[in-house]
């Protein structure tokens, strides 16, 4: 039985950065790369399962992207993962997250697991469609906002419960295999320990190209992209004043400042 945990290796910033001269991004030399937040509540996940089944569970993370993303490859590793791919071509720079889903699904089609884990989204794009996305191209079930699962190896079907708008709860059975996307808070992932950090260091990962998934260049990439970025900047920030004065002289004072608003 195997299931597949979808990673990927945000970008982070500190205070101060610089965009690129065409605007559509930021500078390369500011990025800061970590382990996205929700794909390691959903690797823990995967691990729960494995460790609390009585048959052999195979935890494979996959992730796309260039060689940097064998760090956070490693994290997952470290943290029990069987096995860890990369998959990566020029071609695919500039891929939005639904040629990303289409890159996903023709490595799930290879690899054949029973499962399949993403995070909600990222925490740099936060587009959130990548594992829809998946599951699309698969023609899979999928649940998105999973916060709690009930799922036995080898099972036909499970039961999740789903965070919806208000605070509602859904629960689902779901057929599998399926494509689930994992919410913060599901669980609480653990801390890689210093053995397993030595043995991930140790531990090959898979590569695979285009080639080797069967896509092509035209397939992926920025002009297979079905949205792109016209622009990136730093909002305009708000201004806050207190309003002295009697409730009288503050009422008039607010009532200035509506009229102004509106161009009154």
């Amino acid at each position: 039985m195997k299931i597949l945990v979808a990673v990927k290796q945000v970008v982070a910033l500190d205070d101060d950065f610089e965009f690129r001269a065409d605007g559509k991004d930021v500078d390369e030399d500011f990025f800061l790369y970590d382990l996205n937040e929700w794909d390691d509540f959903s690797l823990e996940e995967a691990m729960k399962i494995k460790e609390a089944s009585d048959q052999e569970v195979e935890v494979v993370v996959v992730s796309i992207g260039p060689d940097r993303v064998d760090e956070s490859l490693r994290k997952c590793l470290a943290k029990g993962a069987d096995r860890a791919i990369r998959v990566w071509d020029d071609a695919m720079e500039g891929s939005d997250s639904v040629a990303i889903g289409r890159i996903l699904a023709a490595v799930i089609k290879k690899e054949a697991p029973d499962m399949v884990f993403a995070g909600v989204q990222s925490s740099d794009y936060a587009y959130g469609s990548t594992g829809i996305s998946t599951a699309g191209y698969l023609g899979w079930p999928h649940a998105a906002v999973v916060s709690d699962l009930k799922y036995t190896p080898g099972g036909a079907s499970a039961v999740v419960r789903r965070e919806l708008e208000g605070g509602t709860l859904h629960e689902v059975e779901i057929a599998c295999p399926a494509v689930l996307t994992i919410q913060l808070g599901i669980n609480k992932p653990r801390y890689a320990s210093l053995r397993g950090i030595k043995q991930a260091a140790a531990k090959p990962i898979e590569e695979m190209s285009l080639g080797d998934v069967g896509l092509s260049a035209d397939e992926v990439g920025v002009d297979s992209a079905l949205s792109r970025v016209r622009r990136m900047y730093v909002p305009e920030k708000g201004r806050a004043a207190m309003i002295e004065g009697t409730p009288a002289e503050q009422a008039a004072k607010l009532i200035e400042i509506i009229r102004e608003f509106k161009g009154e």
